[in-house]
């Protein structure tokens, strides 16, 4: 059947398209099966505005799958990767002007090979098995905190089903791409940052799957100017899945943080994203406890809301390091909301963030 599939892309791509390539250059040609002498394959057009002058195309792919020996019968639909050719909203303060036409989301190309950008020195995976651990906080404060170290940052918001980094970072317009290829990151705070949330409706949920994902984070690596940058800091999202897995192997990671509440049951997914890492044959560069230590603005007392010291007995079981200790507090929720992170500041969580970098610069790791 391997033959029969190899035999029906050849056909297919003898197909021009009027503006360039053909389907399978273009990445056009979904499901393809071949089952008791019948081809069926989908031809996912970029809108349906396009959708609706490709019947002659449909029909000509159809015929060319069926002049394959060993195929009977061919079965071709078409679709549109968009159901609508109305533009999604606009962000609150963004601008149409010079917005992509890049299809997002597409299956991932080029086999294993290499998607970490040439110029970037060190990349950094942030990672914590599970969600609600702050991971995406801690993410956007280290990347400013370097930042104003001097360094050349970049911050990539990998969490596709829950982009929250536009809004931490405070900037939600739509990224450039003038040639439709290559799209131009957005600045902030001293930060180069990629979403794939400035990219699509705020209010809308991603209903992809796995390939998807990946061809987004495909995407999201090798498509865009990030610059030359010291180190990129890559915000992942919860678990162990395709992101994770696509971002080891392609992207080869110089290493990964694990971000985690003290308490055990973060520590129970915490463990699971380490051995995946491990696994991946990426290093774990240390341990950091999130939400270590709540302490009372009016009376100085200290509540260890999530337990005590649990991430820090686990690295020293591991040995791997342990990279700080961030207590949980009001004004970094604050600052998150409002698009200013608080390592911009100079009160004391500035400074732990600025500690945590300098761990981080002072063993090679960024």
């Amino acid at each position: 059947m391997t033959d029969i599939r190899a035999a029906i892309e050849a056909e297919l791509k003898r197909l021009e398209l009027p503006d360039g390539g053909n389907l399978i250059s273009r990445d056009m040609v979904r499901a393809l099966s071949v089952e008791g002498g019948v081809a069926r394959f989908v031809i996912e057009a970029p809108s349906a505005d396009i959708a609706k002058k490709m019947e002659p195309l449909r029909a000509a792919a159809e015929r060319a799958a069926a002049s394959v020996e060993g195929v009977e019968r061919a079965s071709v639909a078409l679709t549109a990767h968009e159901q609508s050719t109305k533009a999604p909203p606009k962000p609150a303060g963004g601008s149409d002007e010079g917005a992509p036409s890049l299809k997002l989301g597409g299956h991932p190309k080029g086999g294993q090979s290499s998607i970490r950008p040439a110029s970037v020195k060190s990349l950094i995976a942030v990672g914590s098995g599970k969600g609600g651990v702050g991971k995406s906080t801690v993410s956007s404060n280290l990347a400013v905190a370097l930042a104003k170290q001097g360094r050349k940052v970049g911050l990539l918001d990998a969490d596709i089903y829950g982009p929250s980094q536009p809004r931490m970072m405070g900037e939600s317009k739509r990224p450039a791409s003038p040639d439709g290829k290559i799209i131009e990151p957005l600045k902030a705070h001293g930060v180069t940052f990629m979403s794939i949330g400035l990219m699509l409706d705020p209010d809308k949920a991603v209903v992809w799957r796995g390939p998807m994902l990946m061809g987004a984070l495909q995407q999201m690596l090798s498509q865009v100017n990030w610059g030359e940058l010291d180190v990129l800091i890559v915000d992942l999202p919860p678990g162990t899945g395709d992101v994770q897995l696509t971002l080891s192997q392609r992207a080869q990671p110089t290493g990964a943080l694990i971000v985690s509440t003290p308490q055990d049951v973060a520590l129970l997914d915490a463990r699971k994203a380490m051995d995946m890492f491990n696994t991946l044959k990426t290093p774990i560069l240390g341990l950091i406890e999130n939400m270590s230590v709540f302490h009372c603005p009016q009376c100085g007392f200290e509540a260890h809301i999530f337990g005590q010291g649990g991430v820090v007995k686990e690295a020293e079981k591991l040995g791997i390091p342990f990279l700080g200790a961030l207590p949980i507090d009001l004004d970094t929720r604050l600052a998150g909301d409002a698009g200013k992170p608080i390592a911009l500041g100079d009160g004391p969580m500035a400074q732990a963030y600025a500690q945590l970098a300098d761990r981080l610069v002072q063993g090679g790791m960024a």
